[in-house]
């Protein structure tokens, strides 16, 4: 059964981003599921502005409310999918990533209990649990190099796992926690890309 090694996460000293507009937070939820451990994603609903239809991690910008990045992760999964913040074990933080709507977005690991999440319909279409070993078969990984105008030249990365396809930043946020707690190797080793 697929593990991650979670200590990995916990010793990272992660790399800020403080140069953006905007910061948010996401959290990346670990779930052990039958002796294996799972990732939780949302599949954001079609008629968001940013990013329709893509998958995510529970998550989202920060707000004058909200004392640290952390609570904001915490505070938009609780509105995403109830995840309350009593349940989640917080394992680690991961290197900030900029996205080309001008965020710093701050990933966190942790655990979280496995058990049915109900999506806030107007912000999340659907939550998909999809086991490690999915991941990180390598029939169901690629990466391409692209152009952006404004960002210049990239690597996308797809995980194809049970129907769903998870890429762009949540790609390169699920490229590093499976670099520092698996064995996994990406196809490319260009600088992650912002889009």
């Amino acid at each position: 059964m697929a593990r991650l090694r979670l200590e990995a996460v916990a010793d990272h000293e992660p790399i800020q981003i403080d140069d953006q507009p905007y910061d948010a937070a996401v959290l990346a939820p670990v779930i052990d599921r039958d002796g294996e451990d799972h990732l939780l994603f949302t599949k954001r609903a079609d008629h968001l502005g940013e990013h329709p239809g893509q998958m995510s991690f529970p998550g989202g910008g920060a707000e004058p409310v909200d004392d640290t990045i952390l609570e904001t992760g915490l505070r938009e999964a609780a509105e995403e999918i109830r995840l309350e913040a009593y349940e989640t074990d917080v394992v680690g933080q991961l290197d900030d990533i900029r996205t080309i709507t001008e965020y710093a977005v701050t990933p966190f690991v942790v655990r979280v209990p496995d058990r049915a999440y109900d999506p806030d319909e107007s912000e999340v279409a659907e939550i998909a649990i999809l086991p490690l070993s999915g991941l990180l078969d390598p029939d169901n990984y690629e990466c391409e190099r692209r152009s952006h105008p404004a960002y210049g030249e990239a690597v996308v990365h797809y995980f194809h796992v049970d129907g769903y396809t998870v890429w762009g930043a949540t790609g390169n946020i699920l490229v590093q926690l499976l670099e520092l707690a698996t064995d996994f190797e990406p196809g490319d080793r260009m600088e992650r890309s912002t889009f």
